[in-house]
């Protein structure tokens, strides 16, 4: 069975950092694109920054700079290191996972993932 379990989230000061894992099981890790999403209250899913199986990655314009997605392929633990947090950060965070062919391969689309976490909570207070 297919788990992802999301750890990490707090209430934080604008400018302060967080650091976000989502520990799997259930699949070949190595086989899989991953990605973060985050949905802020009264807001659609939003994709944050995607990780592709040879590690291509691909962040969204709002956290370039600020956030680092990363994997521990022997662990099977995908994570989000955020700095420079802003009040508009402030959401539920989600990470996600797709199988596919193509090693190069990465999406920051919600529809485009398998399986997803539970989520977990991320905010930002200026």
């Amino acid at each position: 069975q297919v788990q992802l379990v999301e750890s990490g989230g707090d209430s934080v000061q604008a400018g302060e950092a967080l650091r976000l894992s989502c520990e799997t099981s259930g699949f070949t890790f190595s086989a899989y694109s991953m990605a973060w999403f985050r949905q802020a209250e009264g807001q659609g899913r939003e994709g944050v920054a995607s990780i592709a199986r040879d590690g291509t990655i691909r962040y969204a314009d709002s956290v370039q700079g600020r956030f680092t997605i990363s994997k521990d392929n022997t662990r099977k633990i995908l994570y989000l290191e955020m700095n420079s947090l802003k009040p508009e950060d402030t959401a539920t965070y989600y990470c996600a996972a797709n199988m596919h062919i193509v090693l190069y391969w990465y999406s920051l689309q919600s529809d485009q993932y398998q399986h997803w976490g539970q989520g977990t909570q991320v905010s930002v207070s200026s």
